[in-house]
């Protein structure tokens, strides 16, 4: 009777044959398995580039040259003219309102000429941009006709307008509308009829609301705070600088 042989389990090697040791899987950390290392049982370790170069490289720049552009631009903003940071003197201000108000895209505004210039200030632009290393001034006006903010860039060395944006932004009261507002409060016959013996205008604040059905919602305002110096404030008129009118008093507690 013939004998039946006993069957090896699968991965065990059999009875009398050399194994070999099995040398370890090495740890790729960041890296990849080589294709065909699971027959060898060997793996391949791949170092990533670091994020910057491979960036440069998607660009088709090489690293280098660009790490030195990089390099470059950071010089020259250290040797940059100082006197670009300087503020504005009376005469550029006046020639950065200028150049706006003669702007075409602005024609309608200075027609109308119901606006107010809150702000001109110098404005610096950095390399590469193809501003940089010319005097230029930001003015920012609000249209009290149509309810938008006017934020512009005046090149004063060309003497030209290099960027206009408009929007419903609200700006801070410049001092003229705080000064503004003061006048018309005081003037209104509700507000002196409110007022306690001794109350004068301590604050003038930038009011406006989030919610659609406020009157401060879209009409440029400004809240008057009246009291005695030194002591918490009685009353606030809050003034419509479109409307140039009172359109609220109330006491300060229910502020």
């Amino acid at each position: 009777m013939a004998k039946s042989k006993a069957k090896v389990p699968a991965g065990k090697p059999k009875s009398g044959t050399p194994t070999k040791p099995k040398r370890p899987a090495a740890a790729a950390i960041g890296g990849a398995t080589a294709p065909g290392s699971a027959a060898k049982g060997r793996t391949k370790a791949v170092v990533r580039k670091p994020v910057s170069r491979v960036a440069d490289e998607r660009k088709g720049l090489p690293a280098l040259a660009s790490r030195a552009g990089r390099r470059g631009a950071s010089a020259d903003v250290r040797a940059s003219d100082p006197t670009l940071f300087a503020p504005l003197s009376e005469g550029e201000r006046a020639d950065a309102v200028r150049c706006l108000l003669e702007d075409e895209r602005l024609r309608g505004l200075a027609k109308v000429g119901r606006y107010r210039v809150v702000t001109v200030e110098p404005l610096v632009v950095k390399p590469p941009e193809p501003l940089a290393g010319r005097r230029l001034a930001r003015v920012v006006v609000y249209d009290y006709a149509s309810d938008k903010c006017i934020d512009a860039c005046v090149d004063l060395d060309r003497g030209a307008v290099c960027h206009v944006s408009t929007s419903t932004a609200q700006p801070m009261l410049s001092r003229d509308e705080e000064a503004e507002a003061i006048a018309i409060a005081d003037a209104d016959a509700r507000v002196l009829e409110a007022r306690a013996p001794g109350d004068v205008a301590t604050a003038t604040l930038h009011y406006w609301s989030l919610r659609v059905m406020d009157f401060a919602y879209r009409r440029r305002s400004a809240a008057v705070v009246y009291g005695v110096p030194g002591a918490r404030p009685s009353l606030v008129a809050v003034v419509s600088l479109v409307d140039r009118d009172v359109v609220a008093v109330v006491p300060a507690e229910q502020w």
